[in-house]
């Protein structure tokens, strides 16, 4: 039977075992969208998971969600990063950048811009600003010639993340931003060829990923996926159908892998789980529930047919998670108070575990 701790081939990359750090938000980028010392040390002390993926980094400045997250869209940006790739490297680990695209979500008090998507309806809540959060905007819709710009900046920065010495990345088209809100059956209301039947919804979502398969490789190109995921107040109609189609679309290009969230019940992850030829990453854990993925939870996926397991919030408090799991170590509680407040507490100083005499 499978475990957590095989190894794996994924393209090119000889994985040692099957835990996949998820992506995840943490805001410690300095000005300008650069990576920083911090950063480095932070993806380094976790190089001991198969596969890290990024917390999501903006293709554009109109893309940036958050502020304080990173980009991959100018040089300084680009070069930043190489401190964070030869760290895992030299740790023995191998990284993912996660391009995200924020789409509606988003604030002109953080760009500077206003926010673009699909159709001009708001992201529903609150989006994080300098100021603190703020009602998220009306967006602009995109004019259907300046859609495949922004499908296009994912293959920019897919093209700047490998020089910056990334072994591969993974389009975030999950949790409500752009991607997902063109797969959207509310903030996509388009009536142009991207907007409508499910061949027109998934059309950005195909285009985004061409643009990266074209400029680093179908090997080194993965998506994020969170079917029926209700974020930010985007719904979908039709999603088994909607999924199905995206994932023949998704293989014809032949990515490495594709990566879902628990967001949906067995009844249509399965069908996905067997409709698609190729890597799965499985996240088994609904990403903004009380639960963190555990054992037992990875182990059930494993057995349904997954490759490999996605860890997100267990690997903020456990820098060693890997080795945590395979011991049957206890797991670290995490500070959520620090997950966005920025400097190294709460980032840095989480312990290996501490073995007793």
């Amino acid at each position: 039977m499978t475990t957590l701790f095989d190894s794996f081939r994924l393209g090119e990359l000889a994985l040692p075992n099957r835990v996949v750090m998820a992506p995840m938000t943490r805001v410690r980028a300095a000005a300008g969208g650069l990576a920083t010392p911090s950063m480095a040390a932070y993806y380094a002390q976790r190089a001991s998971a198969g596969l890290i993926v990024s917390e999501g980094v903006q293709p554009s400045l109109i893309g940036q969600s958050n502020p304080g997250t990173p980009g991959l869209h100018t040089d300084e940006q680009t070069e930043s990063w190489r401190q964070v790739t030869g760290a895992v490297h030299t740790n023995g680990g191998r990284i993912f950048a996660q391009l995200m695209h924020g789409g509606r979500v988003s604030h002109p008090d953080t760009t500077g811009m206003r926010p673009v998507g699909p159709s001009a309806v708001a992201a529903v809540g609150d989006v994080f600003t300098p100021a603190g959060p703020k009602p998220a905007p009306m967006p602009r819709a995109l004019e259907t010639a300046e859609v495949p710009e922004h499908a296009e900046s994912f293959g920019d920065a897919a093209r700047r993340a490998v020089e910056a010495g990334f072994d591969g990345v993974e389009l975030h088209g999950a949790n409500g931003y752009l991607i997902s809100q063109f797969l959207s059956s509310n903030a996509n209301l388009r009536t142009d060829r991207y907007g409508g039947s499910v061949t027109n919804r998934i059309r950005f979502a195909v285009e985004a990923t061409t643009a990266a398969v074209e400029a680093v490789g179908a090997e080194r190109t993965g998506i994020r996926l969170s079917p029926g995921g209700a974020f930010w107040g985007v719904e979908e109609t039709d999603t088994p159908a909607l999924y199905a189609e995206l994932l023949r679309e998704l293989a014809r290009l032949g990515v490495a892998y594709i990566h879902l969230e628990a967001t949906m019940g067995d009844e249509v992850l399965l069908p996905l789980r067997r409709a698609w030829p190729g890597t799965l990453i499985m996240n088994p854990v609904f990403p903004m529930g009380p639960k963190q993925t555990d054992r037992a939870a990875a182990d059930r996926w494993l057995g349904l047919g997954a490759d490999l397991i996605g860890f997100g919030r267990a690997f903020i408090a456990n820098p060693d998670l890997v080795e945590r799991l395979r011991a049957g170590l206890p797991l670290a509680p995490v500070d959520e108070a620090t997950y966005y407040q920025g400097g190294d507490a709460g980032y840095l100083t989480y312990p290996a575990y501490q073995y007793t005499a």
